[in-house]
């Protein structure tokens, strides 16, 4: 592949005269906000050359007709809020911003659907539909950290209601996007079902943005629920706790939500969130955060009178009402009380079957003594969904990356032992691009490429994501 063209004065004329002069800079100061995402490790960070904010999808294609006509690198960014590295521009160029992209295009109550632009924060959805009486049940733990909706289908976002309605694939009726050559190619319909051809949609949601720029998408809504509940079970065996999932489908229970959280992590949020969290201080707890809903008042209480029982037949050893200031802050907001512990952290994102999460999470103590690292881990249990934070904390930057990368080989060879993958909903990106090559099948892996290439035959979409291609 011949090199990158650099953004020169002359490109960044043409690139005002797209978007208007107030909307593309090349500033440093400016240039510096987009040098990584919630990625704090430097080892990851690298400048933009322009940073550009298209206001419509046909900007965007001009842009990338002009980005394809010359080869240089874009690289698409939502909220910022990633962890895998994915918005941030490896080979340098131009980094697109949907900040101006943010609206509510269409939402339609009655049909329940809604078409937004790519640069809608999350959390405007789901407002936007609650006051319908209607759920956008895509549910990142980012979504109070302002994620955006084009991130969310860049990575396939999970969150905690994914055990009920699944990641945002599962939310998306059909997409608006621009090929890496300027074209507009609308993918998928709002349609319950459909066997018409190769599913675009579904390839392109998860790819990170190296396939296509989408600039809309039409998400399904759900009647929102009128009666819920939420609990918290406290163990002190894990074993039990893990027993959970299994025992509450088996009584036909479909619940919204199933997290856990584990010693390390329940008493770091209480020290750095400052939440009185109940039991933090006992050996070996392990908290269950479960909520249900029902049709009527009466069928939630019906259904978590079972989930109650069967916590007690499994020696839980406390049952508490999962309060949304202290429990649910508490599970949402890891990363910031990771981050006040220890402003670099590698925030792993594995799954595993739900069976092998028992296994998986035994070991981590085994791993922090090998390689002296300091973990917490959470997890959306319903899906097999692990959430381990590695903290840096005064370990210098060499031995630590060097540390890391021990302790990744480890994990991840028994994470694929155990029949998961390396992620579940963060992504790629440029973090785990020696693991991707590393444990991927290489046929698998060779066909990835082989799609990359039909999409950006000159690699410029999101180049240094996910794997390399060869020269």
């Amino acid at each position: 592949m011949r090199p990158y063209q650099s953004v020169t004065p002359e490109i960044m004329e043409e690139l005002k005269q797209i978007v208007g002069s107030h909307y593309a800079s090349n500033d440093p100061d400016k240039l510096a906000g987009y040098k990584t995402d919630q990625e704090e490790n430097t080892l990851y960070h690298h400048m933009p050359e322009a940073v550009v904010y298209p206001e419509t999808t046909e900007q965007v294609a001009a842009i990338m007709k002009l980005a394809t006509r010359l080869r240089i690198p874009v690289t698409p960014r939502s909220g910022g809020t990633g962890l895998a590295g994915g918005a941030i521009p490896v080979c340098g160029g131009i980094v697109l911003v949907f900040d101006r992209m943010n609206k509510i295009l269409e939402l339609d109550p009655v049909n329940m659907f809604v078409r937004v632009q790519a640069g809608t924060p999350t959390i405007e959805i789901q407002n936007a539909a609650k006051e319908h009486g209607l759920l956008y049940a895509g549910d990142p733990c980012s979504v109070d950290a302002g994620c955006e909706i084009g991130g969310n289908i860049s990575t396939n976002a999970g969150g905690n209601k994914a055990v009920r309605f699944g990641t945002t694939r599962n939310q998306v009726y059909s997409l608006r996007c621009v090929t890496a050559r300027g074209e507009i190619l609308d993918v998928g319909a709002r349609l319950k079902k459909q066997s018409t051809g190769y599913a675009l949609e579904q390839l392109i949601i998860g790819s990170e943005g190296t396939l296509v720029v989408v600039t809309e998408a039409t998400l399904k809504l759900q009647p929102l629920p009128k009666n819920t509940a939420d609990l918290l079970a406290v163990f002190h065996d894990i074993d039990d706790a893990l027993q959970l999932p299994n025992l509450i489908l088996k009584e036909g229970i479909n619940p919204i939500s199933l997290e856990l959280m584990d010693t390390n992590c329940i008493r770091l949020c209480k020290k750095n969130l400052k939440i009185d969290l109940p039991h933090a201080e006992e050996e070996n707890v392990t908290y269950v955060i479960i909520t249900i809903d029902g049709l009527t008042e009466e069928e939630t209480d019906q259904k978590m009178e079972k989930i109650v029982s069967l916590c007690e037949s499994i020696h839980a050893v406390d049952l508490l009402m999962a309060d949304q200031d202290r429990i649910w802050r508490a599970r949402r907001d890891i990363a910031e009380a990771t981050r006040i512990e220890s402003l670099v952290f590698y925030a792993e994102d594995i799954v595993v079957p739900i069976d092998k999460i028992s296994t998986l999470i035994k070991k981590l103590p085994e791993l922090e003594g090998k390689y002296g690292i300091r973990t917490i881990t959470a997890a959306h249990i319903g899906d097999g969904n692990i959430h381990v934070h590695a903290m840096q904390c005064d370990t210098p930057d060499d031995v630590w990356n060097e540390k890391l990368d021990a302790f990744h080989q480890d994990l991840y060879g028994l994470v694929y032992q155990l029949g998961g993958r390396l992620s579940g909903e963060h992504g790629i990106g440029c973090k785990k691009i020696k693991e991707m090559e590393t444990f991927t099948n290489p046929v698998q892996l060779e066909y990835m490429r082989e799609i990359k290439k039909v999409f950006d035959p000159e690699d410029i979409l999101n180049p240094g994501k996910i794997f390399t291609l060869p020269e």
